[in-house]
């Protein structure tokens, strides 16, 4: 079988797994291997990573820009979905995963690739998300998942593997968490961080300074939107990969975005995440600002019901699954009158809403004052009430025995 096998497209970042894979690649399959990296903003010297492929054994290197196709075409729409899963996790990693794999498929139909393989391990989400888009888009092409096949059962076997022949690798035995990171976030997992108990060591950060050494002084920042779409940072216009990267060096340096979670994985296990996300964060929120005043208030809820759902589709890798298609569709719609600027204050790990206007606000300060008004007749609201409790009424009468 392992002969049928003449060329492979690896996703490769040039760290630990993927460095070991594309050794191990060659030597059982005995075939040629395409490295193929997306860059999504990841801030490596891709140019070396190009190189370690090279020296580690690739036939090729394939090196494509995707961070305005990330952010415009997958980062986005999450944030016009509101979408958090379990609470706290914004998505940064499960966003990327079916970009990544749709740019793989296409490098394979180019370069006549019998396989495609990945770097996902057994027990992670990343496997279904790349293999499921795999199938999605090519359901012919052949799927390599060394971590479900060789014998080696730890990353630190691999840490074995690579110094016996001669493999860089970026980790080490005293600092082997792993790392995941885009224009949108950075991911730590494992190592040390396996213990829920512990807290996460200070140097690991690296998106932002921890809040207590943020700076004493906030900042303001404003942010526009355009059918839900932010579109500006203090009335400049930015393409979607300069808008966040701009935020994320404003809210990285007063410490926002930081979280630490405990989330259940899509194959059945619990695991523990720490995530830097300070753009993201801020656009959430932002993002939901400039809704309060634009959403009519039942397709808000109705929307909002919807996110958990959302969420699971990101995070469990159903991008491009019919019901996806269908929530995208329905989300778009709701955004339509979703145009204005929020106002945020960001100081010592906080974002907070200080401000919000649109061209096409539902607020009226006429309807909502506290103040003498002449448009809304506050004795209405006793006919409401009465109407809207009767249900209740009725129930409170049976259960007296009363009719």
């Amino acid at each position: 079988m392992t002969q049928q096998i003449r060329k492979v497209v690896l996703a490769y970042s040039g760290g630990l797994d993927t460095s070991v894979i594309l050794h191990w690649l060659i030597k059982t399959y005995r075939c040629e291997v395409v490295a193929y990296c997306a860059d999504l903003g990841q801030g490596e010297e891709l140019e070396r990573v190009r190189e370690k492929a090279v020296k580690t054994g690739a036939r090729k290197v394939v090196i494509e820009d995707l961070k305005e196709e990330f952010v415009r075409d997958f980062v986005f729409p999450c944030l016009k979905a509101n979408a958090v899963y379990e609470g706290g996790y914004l998505l940064g990693t499960s966003m990327a995963r079916p970009l990544i794999a749709k740019s793989q498929i296409e490098i394979a139909r180019r370069e006549r690739a019998d396989a495609v393989a990945h770097g996902a391990t057994g027990k992670g989400n990343d496997q279904v998300r790349f293999e499921l888009t795999y199938m999605a888009l090519d359901p012919a092409i052949r799927v390599i998942a060394p971590w479900r096949e060789w014998d080696l059962r730890s990353r630190s076997d691999l840490i074995d593997y690579a110094r016996r022949h001669g493999i860089a690798i970026p980790v080490t035995m005293e600092k082997p968490y792993s790392t995941d990171r885009n224009l949108f976030h950075i991911s730590f997992e494992g190592g040390v961080l396996e213990d829920p108990w512990r807290e996460p060591p200070q140097e690991m950060f690296t998106l932002t300074v921890a809040p207590e050494k943020a700076p004493d002084h906030s900042t303001y920042v404003e942010i526009g939107f355009t059918e839900g779409l932010p579109v500006a940072v203090n009335g400049r216009r930015l393409s979607p990969a300069k808008l966040l990267a701009t935020l994320n060096e404003v809210a990285g340096k007063h410490g926002v975005g930081r979280v630490d979670l405990v989330e259940n994985r899509y194959v059945g296990m619990k695991s523990r995440g720490v995530y830097e996300t300070p753009g993201g964060t801020v656009l959430q929120v932002a993002h939901r600002a400039v809704e309060s005043i634009t959403m009519d208030r039942e397709v808000m809820h109705l929307r909002d019901a919807l996110i958990p759902r959302f969420a699971e589709l990101v995070y469990y890798g159903y991008w491009y699954s019919p019901e996806m298609e269908v929530l995208k569709r329905m989300i778009d719609e709701t955004q339509k009158h979703v145009t204005g600027t929020a106002r945020l204050k960001l100081f010592k790990g906080t974002c907070i809403v200080v401000g919000r206007k649109s061209p096409v606000s539902l607020y009226d300060a006429a309807m909502a004052t506290f103040e003498a008004d002449r448009v809304y007749d506050q004795k209405d609201a006793g006919g409401f009430i009465r109407l809207n409790a009767l249900r209740l009424r009725l129930k409170a009468m049976r259960r007296r025995g009363k009719k």
